[in-house]
């Protein structure tokens, strides 16, 4: 059963409140890890986990005047625990707390992100099951191809998605690191076990090294990750809205009751859950692209990076989440027009089904140039003159001359296009 969630609660990790809250883990966790080594006595931990605590409203009151937020953060910490304050931030950069916060953030907000994953994969399996034999036609270059079935198509957005999930959870798993390391990585006034044991208690893992920052090349690949993510979501978007066309009207968004689609055509319904999730991709590939930008920085750091990271964070975890949600609500109340796919499927007589003609021809010893001249004068009289190719076939008298009537029939059955479905549904599963 997939564990279901509010969508505050992504909001909420980057909300100002919780990153200080992420920065006060940080710094407690160092404190537990000093207090193991012996370096904080056991009284004064139990005071400043107890007393530890911060005011959004006061920190910003102190930052008016120190222009440094961690340090506006310390100094109210401080005010709170009082005497044994002098242990906390021992040896650390500013950077120790906001990068491994960082890392905590990416964490939590990477665990829903996965949840998501999860349910909309879970829906298209659901939806896959369901139209496995739903024919429709396949197309390449916009064009009409061959016959398929509409769960194959689901199962292509399937493999879409667990590849970025998979590809997902490799850049989560990268991220997972904090840093301990002090003002430029080599541990002047720090010892690295701290840092171990630091990183252990929130788990993470040490990172294997680090300047004053951690790598931002670790950080643009996380967003690279959720780009990737937007993308494929937009793949599938576009087709939807493709195949909700007037002409096309394979499927439709689902349509609520009351619903208007237009201020001035009261006929309208448009895929409007489509179109939201085109231009969202857009914005979070954007921010793809800052975040690599963010890669360069000046000697060990500087903080160029800062003021693009607290854009593009939150803004990208919080649009794939609602891109995803967004979606997986789409695909489950998608109405599916099975009578226009068929429908589709044998315009113009069935031109659909003349490389089979082809081979058959092929079969019967005729060079495959021959063959393929007369298959193509036969379909193209049909799509160019709105006429019937199995018709036109059946009145051919140089077809006739290698096919029989049933022959060429036998060429029109589509369950010869579907055989092989079974094998395409057990890689997913289904």
């Amino acid at each position: 059963m997939i564990e279901r969630y509010s969508r505050e609660e992504m909001k909420q990790i980057w909300e100002l409140n919780s990153k200080f809250k992420y920065y006060l883990d940080v710094e407690l966790a160092v404190c537990k890890a000093y207090n193991q080594a012996g370096q904080i006595p056991n009284e004064a931990l139990e005071q400043i986990l107890k007393k530890a605590d911060f005011s959004v409203e006061r920190i910003d009151e102190i930052e008016s005047q120190v222009h440094h937020d961690v340090i506006a953060f310390l100094t109210n910490v401080n005010e709170n625990v009082g005497e044994n304050s002098r242990y906390i931030h021992m040896g650390m950069t500013s950077s120790d707390v906001i990068d491994t916060a960082l890392a905590l953030q990416m964490r939590d907000a990477g665990k829903l992100i996965l949840n998501d994953l999860d349910a909309l994969i879970e829906t298209l399996r659901q939806k896959a099951k369901e139209h496995k034999q739903t024919i429709c036609i396949g197309r390449s270059h916009g064009v009409h191809a061959e016959p398929m079935t509409f769960g194959v198509k689901l199962c292509g957005w399937i493999d879409l998605i667990e590849r970025n999930k998979r590809n997902f959870e490799k850049a989560l798993e990268e991220a997972r690191i904090g840093q301990i390391s002090g003002p430029v990585g080599t541990y002047s006034n720090i010892s690295p076990e701290i840092e171990k044991q630091t990183c252990e208690i929130l788990g993470l893992k040490p990172a294997k090294f680090s300047t004053q920052v951690i790598a931002r090349d670790i950080h643009s690949q996380y967003l690279q990750a959720l780009a990737l993510i937007a993308s494929v979501i937009e793949q599938i978007a576009v087709e939807l809205r493709h195949l909700q066309r007037t002409e096309v009207l394979e499927v439709e968004e689902g349509f609520a009751k009351g619903q208007k689609g237009s201020s001035a055509m009261p006929h309208k319904k448009n895929p409007i859950s489509g179109e939201n999730l085109s231009g969202l991709a857009r914005v979070v590939r954007s921010n793809s692209i800052a975040s690599m930008e963010n890669i360069a920085l000046w000697h060990e750091r500087d903080i160029s990076h800062s003021s693009a990271e607290r854009i593009i964070f939150p803004d990208s975890t919080i649009l794939v989440d609602y891109m995803l949600s967004r979606l997986e609500k789409t695909i489950k109340n998608l109405v599916v027009h099975k009578d226009n796919m068929l429908k589709n499927t044998n315009l113009f007589g069935g031109i659909v089904f003349s490389q089979k003609v082809l081979l058959t021809l092929c079969d019967k010893g005729m060079l495959r140039e021959d063959a393929y001249k007369l298959v193509q004068r036969n379909a193209l009289d049909a799509f160019n003159n709105d006429g019937n190719f199995l018709e036109n076939l059946l009145k051919d008298a140089e077809i006739l001359a290698h096919l029989t009537v049933e022959e060429i029939k036998a060429c029109f059955d589509i369950e010869d296009y579907l055989k092989n479905i079974e094998q395409i549904y057990k890689r997913f599963d289904v």
